[in-house]
């Protein structure tokens, strides 16, 4: 009786993992849930890609409802996405801030020179702590971050005509 037992222990365990991989296909793939939605953006102290003696800190961040973008130059996709936070940057009014992400100073410099800079700032994260505390995953990824400086959305990929129009413009209108 126990070996007949013992013979359906596979057929349990496959069925319950089948039950798993079910699930998981109901799942949006792009959806990376964020710890941070709801709360305070991350304290630091950091220089800026063009000033290396600036201290800039969170409180920067306050006072308007803003972007803060996730970029480095490494990051194929972030050149994508770079015309369309420019237009944003001239056509919105909208603060943009930059998250320079595990990069060289001088390669972030030349290339907000060669495409322009839509950023109010970027900030300089050498070795990805803020990164980290933000939850990056990779870049690009953009937030959006209330006037009291508590983060209230974030978008991971990249920011196309489309998306800004019809996921992050509404998102960031509900916070103006």
């Amino acid at each position: 009786m126990k070996r007949r037992l013992m013979l359906f222990i596979p057929l349990v365990i496959f069925f319950v993992m089948g039950l798993f991989l079910w699930q998981g296909l109901k799942l949006d793939p792009r959806e990376l849930p964020s710890a941070l939605v709801g709360k305070p953006f991350p304290t630091f102290t950091l220089s800026t890609v063009k000033d290396e003696s600036a201290a800039i800190t969170e409180n920067a961040l306050k006072g308007q409802v803003s972007l803060v973008n996730v970029w480095a130059t490494w990051c194929v996709a972030c050149r994508q996405e770079h015309p369309e936070l420019v237009r944003i940057a001239q056509e919105s009014g909208l603060k943009i801030f930059g998250l320079n992400y595990k990069d060289t100073r001088p390669e972030a410099i030349r290339w907000l020179d060669e495409y322009m800079d839509p950023y109010q700032f970027s900030l300089f994260d050498e070795d990805g702590r803020v990164g980290l505390d933000l939850g990056v995953y990779g870049a690009p990824e953009t937030y959006i971050v209330d006037k009291d400086g508590i983060v209230r959305y974030r978008f991971v990929g990249v920011i196309d005509r489309q998306v800004w129009l019809n996921e992050l413009l509404p998102e960031v209108n509900k916070w103006r």
